[in-house]
């Protein structure tokens, strides 16, 4: 074929790419819709004009676009990989995880349940074997992410809604092809009725091998993007090569899922890529990976939509039939999960709501695209499945594709709008009433100070400035004084804001370097979850919220335990770096919201709001110093390293825009700025280095860097090691009860507590102890011990700790201390005042 005339083709197709989305946009339809529709056209114009004898000038071009080498394999190894590798690196996996119970559901329950029930309709309304029926079933389970997700985002549908179609599209192609394969193999072999068994036990090992090289293949390519750390084209490279190698890795190498590797992949990449590759090499590694996708995808629905007539040239009068069979069990099996378990998993308290308009919205974007042609493509090009079967795959899920494109596509805007799910709800209305008032301060601002700066007109400056207050006057009475709003929802309207401006300012702080590319995902996230939180519960769903994000999680819990009982430290110690470093980012964030309470939210809300969201702000202030405090407590001198790696940081950011404005101003050449940024980037390479954490500590260990016992010989640590028990404990565990008889004497080996009694608390950390003065004084405990941050006890029971008393003269000393600073008179607490230290 004359290389001209495809370079031509190619080039139109782009061309057409280019088209369609403008178009799309005008007619108000999907953009898939549109591609689709385009490519159908084409494909039949090119059959026309073949075999037309009204002219033969076209047939050249006609031959040309029909002959395009279009295969399944171009689909699944070219497209599909730049597809789930793009979709995966724009989620955010974090806020994903809320809904993970209803995506899982949708993307392998919903996948298996549409596959068995499409299967024994088709068996039970056609003469086809079961496998080919169990094949069709599983071509046409799964939803096609190009389709959905640009569908979805084209019409501005809720967050939560769209995250869960995406989350679903993503998954469920790993599941529907893992599927597809099992069947195929039956069907080539000629089984009419196929082993489920055997096939459902080879699943879950496609899904393990598939994910296991997809995140090996993740780990090795970003080891090699950070070690080209100033190379951002040899790291964007590098990962343009990840998920093809993965995808050809697992489905050759291993014979695992290559749709779950490229998935894992990218879900490795999007974890770890932002704490190990410069902000703005990521950033710019996102934007070509979109653009990729974009073209990607488009070219999938032209290029798939080609063949659409001549999968559909051999269509007869029963196939209809059958065409609504699929349709019918396909939407029969998703009710039954989203309107059957779903809601059965919510009453159980297993997943959380999804409303019944999020549903009625999910069953209808249930669209098919490019991988279930791809799918069936791959069917009909295989010689060794009989020719009658063939067929009727090409002709049902070419059929049923079309009919959720088509259908299905062009009236979802409608479906959403009939479901009221394009409409602000009175907080939002509110709310965009609130910006307006915000935004025209600030404009009118900007305006008068520009004004100043032209030296304009007078009368056309005092003109235009009466104009324009008449819009701020009635934007801010608008904002004030709407009837529709009640007073909670004033404030829920003011923690939207408060939590939208502390995300915008986290951004602030990532683009400055402030804050870390490590920590920048998390505490976006949980910007995100408080803005969530206040739209959907207020001040109470704020403050859960607020709570959540210095709390410690089960991941923390767990790595706990691996710790104590498992002696394995590494993922408590990446969990505790990661901790101080997000409570320091948190701390300097929060400090600078007060600011914009005063100057924005005062002026539209009043004085009133502004003083709760004070008090609201202060709390959260107060509780992450509380719990970076205890960290502090726990491990001394870590944090204050952590925050001389700030001070570098924030120098290095400073240096280099005095750099960067000598550089525009003239004062320095090209050389002179590119030999002052190489200096810079090497010394900013060493300064995000992360100090080490040690936190792998054993017993005698412990016991001899407690100040009471330094300086005691290995002889008499290996004994105070055998006397003492180590006890772990986590976060808000209730050590010592009140009113409680005391057994023990607990030390602090690292952690910190907080000690309560009559209506007094104060704070013990590493190398302190308490339980003393109840055993000595012999009495019922009135003290209530709480653990504030997870910590390591030595415990010694009162028999053990009466000999130690009577031979240590530190620990006298240390008991008399604290006797003394409760107001206790310390005579008569010890058997032996003149003792020599022993033990």
């Amino acid at each position: 074929m004359d290389i001209v005339l495809i370079t031509t083709i190619i080039a139109s197709l782009f061309l057409i790419i280019g088209v369609a989305e403008p178009l799309a946009a005008r007619l108000r339809l999907p953009y898939t819709v549109i591609l689709a529709v385009l490519g159908i056209l084409i494909g039949v114009g090119a059959i026309f004009f073949l075999r037309t004898e009204l002219t033969d000038a076209l047939n050249p071009v006609a031959e040309a676009i029909l002959g395009l080498p279009i295969r399944s394999n171009v689909f699944l190894y070219v497209f599909l990989p730049t597809l789930l590798f793009q979709a995966t690196l724009g989620m955010n996996l974090r806020r994903m995880l809320d809904d993970w119970v209803p995506i899982l559901m949708l993307a392998i329950v919903a996948v298996v349940v549409a596959t068995f029930t499409v299967g024994y309709a088709l068996s039970w309304a056609s003469a086809l074997p079961l496998a080919a029926c169990l094949l069709i079933g599983a071509i046409v389970s799964t939803t096609d992410p190009s389709a959905v997700v640009t569908i979805f985002r084209s019409i501005s549908a809720p967050r939560r809604l769209a995250r869960i179609i995406e989350g679903e599209s993503l998954l469920n192609d790993a599941a529907a092809i893992a599927l597809f394969g099992l069947f195929m193999g039956f069907v080539m072999l000629g089984l009419p009725d196929p082993n489920l068994g055997q096939a459902l036990a080879r699943f879950p090992l496609l899904i393990a091998g598939g994910a296991f090289t997809g995140w090996l293949a993740a780990k090795v390519a970003v080891w090699l993007m950070a070690s080209f750390a100033r190379y951002e084209l040899a790291q964007i490279s590098i990962s343009v090569a990840l998920p093809y190698l993965a995808y050809i890795g697992a489905e050759q190498s291993v014979g695992a899922s290559g749709v779950i590797a490229v998935v894992a992949a990218g879900l490795t990449l999007n974890l770890t890529g932002p704490g190990r590759l410069p902000p703005q090499a990521w950033a710019n590694l996102r934007e070509i990976w979109e653009v990729l996708a974009h073209w990607a995808g488009a070219l999938i629905f032209i290029l798939a939509a080609l063949l659409i007539p001549r999968l559909l040239e051999e269509v007869r009068i029963g196939d209809f039939v059958l065409v609504g069979v699929v349709v019918l069990a396909a939407i029969a099996a998703r009710v039954v999960v989203l309107f059957g378990l779903l809601p059965l998993l919510t009453m159980l308290r297993v997943s959380p709501s999804v409303d019944r308009p999020y549903r009625i919205a999910i069953l209808w974007g249930g669209l098919r695209g490019a991988v279930t042609l791809a799918l069936a493509l791959a069917v009909t090009e295989s010689f060794r499945v009989p020719d009658g079967i063939q067929r009727v795959v090409g002709i049902l899920a070419t059929g049923f594709t079309l009919f959720t494109l088509i259908l299905q596509g062009t009236t979802l805007r409608w479906v959403i709008r009939r479901l009221g799910l394009d409409r602000l709800s009175p907080i939002d209305e509110a709310l965009s009433r609130q910006v307006v008032a915000v935004a025209l301060q600030t404009v009118r601002e900007d305006v008068a100070r520009t004004t100043e700066n032209y030296d304009l007109s007078h009368e056309i400056v005092r003109s235009e400035a009466k104009r324009f207050g008449d819009r701020l006057e009635q934007a801010v009475h608008s904002a004030e004084d709407s009837v529709d709003i009640l007073d909670r929802d004033r404030v829920t309207l003011g923690l939207i804001a408060l939590a939208g401006h502390e995300r915008d300012t986290i951004l602030s702080r990532v683009r400055e370097r402030t804050i870390s590319a490590r920590m920048a995902e998390q505490v976006l996230s949980d910007a995100d979850r408080l803005i969530e939180g206040a739209r959907s519960g207020g001040r109470s769903g704020y403050q859960r919220a607020g709570r959540r994000s210095v709390a410690y999680g089960r991941g923390f819990r767990a790595a706990g335990v691996m710790h104590s009982r498992l002696r394995i430290s590494g993922p408590l110690v990446r969990m505790t770096a990661d901790r101080f470093e997000l409570l320091l980012s948190q701390r300097l964030v929060l400090r600078d919201l007060g600011a914009f309470i005063d100057g924005r939210i005062r002026r539209i809300h009043g004085r009133r709001l502004a003083d709760l969201l004070h008090e609201l702000l202060a709390r959260r202030i107060e509780a992450v110093s509380t719990a970076l405090e205890g960290l502090r407590l726990q491990y001394p001198g870590y944090a204050e390293e952590l925050e001389r790696r700030f001070i570098r940081r924030t120098a290095l950011r400073l240096e280099e825009r005095e750099y960067t404005t000598m550089r525009e101003d003239g004062l320095i050449g090209a050389e002179v700025y590119t030999k002052l940024m190489e200096d810079l980037v090497a010394r900013r390479a060493a300064a995000e280095e992360r100090p080490r954490l040690d936190i792998a500590l054993r017993r005698i260990e412990l016991v001899g860097q407690l100040p009471l016992f330094q300086g005691l010989d290995d002889a008499a640590l290996r004994r105070l090691g055998r006397a003492f028990q180590t006890r772990y404990v986590n976060e808000g565990d209730i050590i010592v009860r009140k009113d409680t008889l005391a057994k023990s004497v607990f030390f602090i080996a690292s952690g910190a507590v907080e000690l309560a009694s009559a209506g007094q608390t104060w704070r013990l950390g590493r190398g302190e102890m308490f339980g003393q003065m109840a055993i000595l004084l012999k009495r019922v405990g009135r003290v209530e011990v709480r653990a504030i941050v997870p910590s390591t006890l030595l415990v010694l029971d009162e028999a053990r700790f009466r000999r130690l008393l009577s031979r240590s003269r530190a620990l006298q000393d240390a008991v008399r201390a604290s006797a003394e600073k409760r107001g206790i008179e310390p005579d008569g607490l010890f058997p032996n005042d003149n003792s020599q230290s022993k033990d």
